[in-house]
């Protein structure tokens, strides 16, 4: 197959997989961060780097965003919202932050493949991705990319489309936005 193929295919498969999505699920996530005082956003691996493209979104929006574990963080209290993004929901790592914010009494939202894993059931709510996770017998949705790259690609568009919504919202257009652009670069 032509590598153009490949990028084919896997268009196809995140058409197929972007229907899966519950928009009642992304309500949810734009409503938890139009209410929050504060959004910080975990992940680990790939799936990390999308939540970290998201927080860079939502800072350009105004919204106080933070990536748990950067040096510059604040602190996560009653009123902020976690957003964990997660394929298996069971990282461990990701597990005991979601234990301690839910300690600190603040709102959790995961998005993962498995809404019923650990994370899942220590968030508030948990919006469901399909993707293959690392058991590939635990999935009901195929595809012929490796490892999580159906989730991990799938979480960036669905962050990128709870943007639009969000900018939607609160009348923001991309010229707004670019206020807020780094500009020492």
């Amino acid at each position: 197959m032509k590598t153009s193929e490949y990028l084919q295919e896997v268009l196809k498969e995140l058409n197929q997989a972007s229907k899966l999505v519950s928009d009642n699920d992304l309500e949810e996530l734009v409503t938890g961060i139009l209410s929050a005082k504060k959004v910080l956003v975990a992940g680990s691996g790939r799936s990390g780097f999308m939540l970290k493209s998201f927080a860079m979104r939502m800072m350009h929006m105004g919204i106080d965003a933070y990536v748990v574990g950067e040096t510059v963080t604040a602190n996560f209290e009653k009123e902020d919202l976690l957003i964990i993004g997660t394929g298996s929901g069971e990282t461990k790592g990701l597990v005991s932050i979601a234990e301690k914010a839910k300690t600190i009494g603040g709102k959790v939202i995961a998005v993962t493949i498995f809404p019923e894993s650990t994370v899942g059931n220590l968030a508030d709510y948990a919006v469901k991705l399909p993707g293959s996770p690392k058991d590939k017998t635990d999935s009901d949705f195929s595809t012929i990319q490796p490892m999580g790259s159906l989730f991990e690609q799938l979480l960036l568009l669905v962050l990128d489309s709870v943007i639009l919504k969000f900018m939607e919202k609160k009348g923001l257009d991309s010229n707004i936005m670019y206020g807020k652009h780094a500009n020492l670069e």
